[in-house]
């Protein structure tokens, strides 16, 4: 008698197909072998059980219900508490034993499906039912264990990422029920001196709601004060205002290269000092910054898969600059207006271009970007693409924001993702004109109360702008200069508005003397720029900060 039938109780079952096929017709043997693979595959070690070692086959039911369990409570804890969930699978001793339980899961899975056809007996099977079977076992081995073990592996990613981005520290407590984080995209070429912050924002969220409220701060502010508490209150007790070397985005590098010494412990005193400026400002306790490193930017749009803008106006694509001038060669291309799925190459240069308009209307559209990323990183794309976002994210991004605390934060974009972000730029348009010289010779008091005014709520209405003059009557002035990688340099503080076509700085409405002007044209446009007709230019632009996520 064959060992595996020593349980077995009378005669009768010597001649049961399931466990003694080779008394069975061949289209039962057939309908077996599909049977078999079936109950491997929905409750593994149950084929076991019914047609070979049951020992085995009980042992892989335990492991089965204790699977379902654990899957069953995970489903319960996303539910009711996702912060726990997601903390548990971020942290790095819970998400090495997931890894490890998904790999030997995905093994055990794999041998059992071998087992089941040893069970099988492919010699009995009918000649051309033995490759079919032979076919479907190894889709399901594919299908099972190579995605539990493809699960494992982009667990590992994850663990890779997560431990490469975030700090290891305590957890931050909200200031007031908000969090306040410092956003800054950084360019580090080889032709520049550390790195530069040439886009800087401070994101206020909500604790509870996610209700979130982006700050601009435009790199060419000056006079920047720090809290009391801050080391460089006693460095500058009148606040960052040593003229035009003093704009905002030039303390990053000052406090590299001459202070790094007041941020002891610090792994980037220069990010300290940008978060204490930034707290001076707004009047909010900055609690941690995030860098993107711009070049590396356009890797994780693509990595998206592209972000989708409705563009505004015509933005030009910068090209180097003409030696020995303060001017660039006519634009390398030109984005144009409408609804576009950009790529990372296109969204870069959408954020960063300044040419023939302000630094606000810059500001405005990496404030569209910084919407647009947000509202189409849904879990699917983040599921579907999450090795390049991963690996994209590793090599950009920097930040002190703490690892144990990644669930609450992925938490609260999830409730940020069903709400409009409110915005203000503290600098024109919401704040004076260039012709006043607004961020050279900031208001606080009048900063302060709005920015505390929308927190609340209850944001004071803006005060009128000066009457703007006409942008045909005088000509711009020459761009600032740019340096090798694309990027303009800092303006200084007394010519804000001077790579623009307007005097005033402000965002123009794109409709006002459209009835005057010809067809705009990309051929057009670069026609204007060859002939360095940049007042013209100006004034076609100047929608180009109206923008929105698409």
């Amino acid at each position: 008698m064959d060992p595996r039938n020593r349980e077995n109780d009378g005669a009768g079952l010597l001649t049961d197909p399931v466990r003694n096929p080779q008394s069975a017709p061949p289209h039962t043997r057939t309908k077996r072998a599909f049977i078999l693979l079936l109950l491997t595959l929905v409750l593994p070690g149950s084929a076991q059980v019914v047609a070979g070692n049951r020992r085995l086959g009980r042992r892989a039911l335990q492991v089965t219900f204790t699977v379902w369990a654990l899957v069953i409570a995970a489903l319960v804890l996303a539910m009711t508490n996702r912060i726990m969930l997601v903390n548990l699978v971020t942290n790095g001793w819970t998400s090495f034993a997931l890894m490890v339980l998904l790999g030997l899961l995905a093994v055990g899975w794999a041998l059992l499906f071998l087992n089941t056809l040893r069970i099988i007996r492919p010699p009995l099977l009918e000649r051309r039912m033995r490759p079919v079977i032979a076919g479907l076992l190894a889709l399901l081995v594919v299908g099972t264990s190579g995605g539990l073990a493809y699960s494992a592996y982009m667990l590992n990613v994850g663990r890779h990422a997560v431990g490469s981005i975030f700090a290891s520290g305590p957890s931050l407590d909200p200031v007031d029920g908000r969090y306040n984080f410092m956003l800054m995209g950084g360019d580090a070429g080889e032709d520049r001196t550390g790195l530069r912050p040439d886009s800087m924002s401070v994101i206020s969220v909500d604790a509870k709601t996610g209700k979130s409220i982006t700050f601009s701060l435009p790199r060419n502010f000056q006079n920047a004060p720090f809290p009391a508490d801050s080391p460089l209150a006693e460095v500058y007790p009148d606040g960052y205002n040593c003229g035009d070397e003093c704009i905002l985005n030039s303390l990053y590098q000052t406090v590299m290269e001459n202070y790094p010494d007041l941020y002891p412990g610090s792994a980037d005193p220069g990010a300290e000092a940008m978060m204490d400026a930034a707290s001076g400002i707004l009047d909010l306790e900055v609690q941690a910054y995030v860098i993107v490193d711009m070049e590396g930017f356009s890797k994780l749009i693509d990595a998206m898969g592209g972000i989708t803008i409705d563009v505004g106006g015509w933005v030009p694509i910068t090209a180097g600059e003409i030696p020995g001038t303060n001017r660039h060669y006519p634009p390398d291309g030109w984005i144009a207006p409408g609804t576009q799925k950009m790529d990372g190459y296109t969204a870069l240069w959408y954020a960063r271009s300044r040419e023939f308009v302000t630094d606000y209307h810059r500001i405005a559209r990496q404030q569209c970007v910084q919407q647009a990323m947000v509202a189409q990183l849904d879990p699917a794309t983040l599921l579907t693409r999450f090795q390049a976002i991963a690996s994209a994210g590793e090599q950009i991004v920097k930040t002190d924001l703490p690892q144990d605390q990644l669930g609450s934060f992925l938490d609260l974009a999830l409730k940020a993702k069903g709400q409009p972000m409110e915005r203000l730029t503290i600098g024109p348009p919401d704040f004076g004109t260039a012709a006043d010289n607004f961020v050279t010779y900031p208001d606080f008091d009048q900063i302060h109360a709005r920015v505390a005014g929308m927190i609340s709520g209850q944001a004071a209405e803006p005060e009128p702008a000066a009457p703007a003059e006409a942008p045909a009557e005088e000509a711009p002035a020459e761009e600032a200069p740019a340096d090798d990688s694309g990027a303009p340099a800092p303006e200084t503080g007394t010519d804000t508005g001077a790579d623009i076509g307007t005097e005033t700085g402000e965002l123009a409405d794109p409709g006002a003397g459209a009835a005057e002007q010809p067809e705009i044209t990309q051929e057009y446009l670069q026609y204007l720029a060859e002939i360095q007709d940049d007042a013209t230019l100006g004034t076609l632009l100047s929608n180009n900060g109206n923008c929105s996520p698409g």
